[in-house]
């Protein structure tokens, strides 16, 4: 007899009907009542098999509007996008074991993944050698989802241009719909420097991390309007980008606007073949700065004044006391990154360990620069996403994410260069760009710590080894 698809439906249908009474019951014995989410687990993994690209759309629109949620004082997540992160990073590794061709043999082989591959081994290694390892497991875990959903499930997916599209366009979509929520609370209160926190909330922690996540949609939406045959279309894009620049001028994000004008001339030095080069550059220059601040202590000569060092609701008083160095979260970041400078010293090889900064660094800090917020009630970290990985994941950590990050730049580089598709060779020059903006933006933050930021910073580099797959870039030998 000849099985129909309504018959498996019934007997699907009997199967979890009666695995939900069987686990009830066991519950009920045992008191264990967990065993209850079981087949409802087991239902969302089945669905979600059959729906796989929904559900990684699902997680990216999901993106600007999650949350952050905290369960106890030492337990918070971020909802529901971390959640969609590991059912995105379960779904696709089971497809990649049930159908291995899914990504391929040389892609796993591309030197940008295995420079992606060392830098999380080594910060493995950190955890098992870290100060506090509990908090140090829950980083590597994060990761492990962070680089299933970013870079393992569209290197499954992504296998031909429309559903890179797709994705991009709801991504766009939803970042904008948040813009504009955001404009329109921020409009309620007079476009107010001191309530732009208040009208980015709840889906961002302020006004910081919403500018981040905003300037990366402008390389996105200018590289629709090159694509875009249509003129009305084209000519929609482009009004949209002018309010998104109105709107990131309204956001008050110093760093921001820096990203954006580093964003620009990343354009520029990738038309003239000069981006990877000049990354060399400035790492070169940034190091030479930083041992010519530590010697002879002359960093002590930007110690700040303690009563005049304060918070200014007035953004052009703000401006003004930046430039001054008497803003008071400028004089703050001095503060943590002395600390910071200082914990490697007795943490060079392995660092103190991943989520380790926050538990240690007061004991390193200098008196002399301290100000109003130096208890952090926030446990927020040193505010340089480099200096972060070099105090938590020793030199080593430091130069495998430099290695990695110049590998991206070089990639991005040599595929624009090379590519004679117009798609993939915008998709290259966009995270390129992106990739920019995000390492600008990480000099003054932590954002590849977050869901918003470092979820686009795993999907630059899935999307370059796409496109290298995708284009045949280098299927020809040199």
């Amino acid at each position: 007899m000849t099985i129909t698809p309504r018959n498996n439906t019934n007997y699907l249908y009997a199967f979890f009907a009666g695995l939900f009474c069987a686990l009830s019951g066991l519950a009920i014995f045992t008191e264990q009542y967990f065993l209850i989410a079981i087949p409802f687990a087991l239902l969302l993994f089945y669905d979600g098999w059959q729906h796989r690209d929904l559900v990684f759309y699902l997680l990216i629109a999901a993106l600007p509007f999650s949350f952050e949620y905290n369960f106890t004082a030492g337990l918070g997540t971020d909802i529901p996008d971390e959640f969609l992160m590991l059912l995105v990073t379960i779904l696709f590794l089971a497809y990649c074991i049930y159908s291995p061709r899914a990504i391929g043999k040389e892609t796993l082989q591309h030197p940008l993944f295995l420079c992606l591959a060392a830098l999380l081994g080594w910060t493995f290694i950190c955890v098992i050698f870290s100060a506090d390892k509990q908090v140090a497991i829950k980083y590597i875990l994060a990761k492990g989802w962070y680089t299933g959903a970013f870079v393992i499930a569209p290197l499954a997916l992504f296998n031909d241009k429309r559903k890179i599209v797709r994705a991009a366009i709801v991504f766009t979509g939803s970042m904008l719909l948040v813009m504009f929520i955001a404009l329109f609370r921020h409009y309620s209160e007079g476009f107010s420097f001191a309530m732009i926190n208040e009208a980015v909330s709840p889906f961002f922690r302020n006004h910081v991390n919403y500018s981040a996540m905003l300037v990366c949609v402008l390389p996105v939406l200018a590289a629709f309007v090159l694509l875009n045959k249509n003129r009305n279309q084209r000519l929609l894009l482009v009004i949209l980008i002018i309010i998104s620049l109105l709107a990131l001028f309204l956001s008050y994000a110093r760093g921001a606007w820096l990203a954006l004008l580093a964003g620009m001339v990343a354009a520029w030095l990738l038309k003239k073949r000069l981006l990877f080069y000049s990354y060399i550059a400035v790492v070169i220059l940034l190091t030479v700065l930083i041992f010519w601040f530590k010697s002879n202590d002359r960093y002590l000569a930007f110690a700040n004044d303690y009563k005049t060092t304060i918070f200014h609701k007035d953004f052009s008083e703000h401006l003004i006391a930046t430039y001054k160095l008497k803003d008071l979260s400028t004089a703050e970041r001095f503060y943590r990154w002395i600390a910071g400078v200082r914990m490697i010293k007795d943490n060079g090889l392995t660092g103190i360990g991943p989520n380790n900064f926050y538990p240690a660094y007061k004991t390193y800090t200098i008196p002399a620069f301290k100000t109003w917020v130096s208890d952090n009630p926030e446990h927020s970290t040193v505010h340089n996403y480099f200096l972060l990985t070099t105090v938590e994941q020793g030199i080593p950590g430091l130069i495998l994410l430099l290695i990695l990050l110049g590998t991206m730049l070089y990639y991005a580089q040599t595929l624009y260069s090379k590519v004679t598709d117009t798609f993939y060779r915008t998709v290259a020059a966009v995270s390129a760009v992106m990739l920019t903006m995000i390492m600008v933006l990480n000099m003054l933050s932590d954002l590849v710590e977050t869901d918003k930021i470092g979820s686009l910073f795993f999907l630059c580099i899935s999307m370059l080894l796409i496109t290298d797959r995708n284009s045949k870039a280098f299927n020809t030998k040199n």
